[in-house]
């Protein structure tokens, strides 16, 4: 499983125009893509990260401060575009592995006490963020 986190004054992600999760308040922008062989413990582990990260102002995490989380389902994060100029997604998993795992990082972290917003799986969405810092991290669980 892998993630692309940014530290964010606000985000909000849209779907044909109609705004479906946002953050107003200082937090974190969460990416996550799935691989086949991902599992729910990787979930839980990816979700305890995210919630205890030290990223945010004064070397703070979001459990320290209560800090919202917009998650996103992102399939593109297992793109490879190593050969050629087209990408191939074959190390992205089909939506029946991947949503399921998606929403158990967001299950975990809002069992943590967070607060977490998210897209809508599948949907062609519209991200809008303010990166803060600005801060953006790769995690692998």
């Amino acid at each position: 499983m892998r993630a692309v986190v940014q530290r964010v004054s606000s985000a909000s992600v849209t779907v044909d125009g109609e705004t479906v999760g946002a953050i107003d308040d200082p937090g974190l922008l969460v990416l996550v893509g799935v691989t086949h062989d991902d599992t729910r413990r990787q979930a839980a582990k990816l979700a305890a990260k995210l919630w205890g990260l030290r990223v945010l102002s004064g070397e703070k995490s979001c459990s320290d401060v209560g800090a919202p989380l917009l998650v996103i389902s992102q399939f593109t994060l297992y793109g490879d575009a190593r050969k050629g100029r087209r990408p191939t997604w074959h190390a992205a998993a089909p939506g029946p592995v991947a949503e399921p795992l998606v929403e158990a990082v967001c299950a975990e972290l809002r069992a943590l006490g967070a607060h977490v917003e998210t897209g809508v799986f599948g949907a062609d969405m519209k991200v809008s963020l303010t990166n803060d810092g600005p801060i953006t991290l790769i995690l692998e669980v």
